[in-house]
């Protein structure tokens, strides 16, 4: 069975992706309008607190040289 067929989730997703494209100089840009997401304080608590998110993420990757 191959990586490509264990995606389950869209985060496995996006990380797939990412990985693909990391090294090869790729400009990845979500936009938003008006999404809200819930953040816990602290990993594990069920208080959150809502984000609002309206606008660009512009993610973008370089190849690095090897220390």
């Amino acid at each position: 069975m191959s990586k490509e067929e264990n995606i389950e989730t869209w985060p496995d997703l996006a990380i797939g992706l990412y990985d693909k494209l990391t090294g090869r100089n790729a400009v990845i840009t979500y936009e938003f309008d008006n999404l809200t997401v819930h953040v816990p304080g602290k990993v594990g608590a069920k208080d959150t607190a809502p984000w609002n998110i309206s606008g660009k993420l512009k993610i973008s990757t370089t190849e690095g040289k090897a220390k």
